[in-house]
């Protein structure tokens, strides 16, 4: 990290390796599944099959992400994270919510073949299978070498935050919590002796006033830090009045210097607020939705990848980038340039609410811009 560009963040929303996209990886679990409309993870292959064509395989376990690293070779970052949307296992009993996501330890390959530095638990699916699969998710990445925050054995676990080195030997600090809008009931939350997540109640003072306790105890002056939030619906693009207020709190009182939305499968809005970014919902990076009906206004299968830069003694945003692709047979692939301008559009008026624009750069790239 050259100390005049500052430390370059790679951040991408839900990142689901289970059901489908776990059967044509190298090492397929069991397919079962207990939803209304499907009783075997085969079914969500077929759905992709039937809307874009056959998949070899298995897939190596670098072939979901396509075209993302060469695009990221155009573009380097220095720290990577994401949020795991999907249990790490071989058991558990689904939880009675309908859909359980879950994948093999093994195919854990996959997300290492992406250089992930480190992910969110705080979400409506870890606990998918139980909290005998949050232990097994939480095994399998200490195994692979991977930071968690957000989940835990416990709540003291759960509430700290994942500690990187920076290149140029800070630390970056990253806490995540889930929050009610997203799905995660309380009933999830981590106590002090029973594996959970890290919940938020709801985004009232108080509750920003603890959050920006728990930065403060752990806060070296230097360190740089991430606030991971699982919040709002998985459709629409509403960011409310107390989801704007809580971000900007946690910018000016827990000293947060960006902000990672995510529940919501499409990319919402991106602010600047201080000179901090606020991403107030990610989209969905890799999931097995290609194919279902429903939402197709909202172009799901287009997807980002967010390269944030951070620069000075105070961490300012001086560059956000938008890497585009579109979700192929459970790949990222280059999207066209009908894609490109639908994307576009929707991210200028998006991001248009709060002063932001748009703009096209080279190598199918977008810059977020304000002022």
């Amino acid at each position: 990290m050259a100390a005049a560009e500052g430390l370059r963040l790679l951040l991408a929303g839900d990142v689901m390796l289970g059901r489908g996209v776990d059967q044509v990886l190298p090492h397929p679990g069991d397919p079962r599944l207990f939803e209304d409309h499907a009783r075997s993870a085969e079914d969500y292959v077929r759905l992709a099959e039937r809307a874009s064509g056959a998949i070899a395989r298995p897939l190596a376990f670098d072939a979901p992400w396509g075209a993302a690293p060469a695009a990221l070779a155009r573009h380097p970052v220095d720290l990577r994270l994401v949020n795991l949307e999907t249990a790490v296992t071989r058991r558990g009993r689904p939880a009675p919510k309908g859909i359980n996501y879950r994948m093999t330890p093994e195919n854990l390959a996959a997300l290492a073949a992406f250089d992930v530095d480190a992910v969110s638990l705080a979400n409506n699916h870890v606990l998918d299978w139980g909290e005998a699969g949050l232990l097994d998710t939480l095994d399998a990445l200490a195994g692979a070498g991977i930071a968690v925050a957000g989940a835990g054995r416990g709540r003291a676990e759960a509430e700290a935050p994942a500690v990187l080195a920076r290149p140029d030997g800070g630390r970056l600090l990253v806490f995540a919590a889930a929050l009610p809008s997203s799905g995660v009931p309380s009933s999830w939350a981590a106590g002090r002796d029973r594996p959970g997540v890290a919940w938020l109640e709801d985004l009232a003072p108080a509750t920003l006033d603890a959050f920006a306790r728990r930065v403060a105890a752990a806060r070296r002056a230097d360190d740089t830090v991430v606030a991971s939030l699982h919040w709002g619906p998985n459709w629409g693009y509403e960011v409310t009045a107390e989801e704007r207020a809580f971000a900007h709190g946690l910018i000016e009182r827990a000293v947060v210097d960006l902000v990672h939305g995510h529940s919501s499968h499409h990319p919402r809005a991106v602010e600047l607020h201080r000179g901090k970014p606020i991403l107030y919902g990610a989209g969905d990076l890799l999931n097995d939705y290609e194919g279902i009906a429903g939402a197709e206004a909202y172009r799901g299968d287009l997807v980002l990848l967010y390269r944030v830069t951070l620069a000075d003694a105070g961490h300012r945003c001086t560059a956000v980038d938008l890497l585009p692709f579109r979700v192929r047979r459970f790949t990222l692939t280059r999207p066209d340039e009908a894609d490109l301008v639908w994307l576009e559009r929707r991210l200028n008026r998006e991001c248009g609410r709060f002063g932001g624009r748009v703009v096209r750069g080279g190598d199918d790239r977008f810059e977020l811009r304000w002022g």
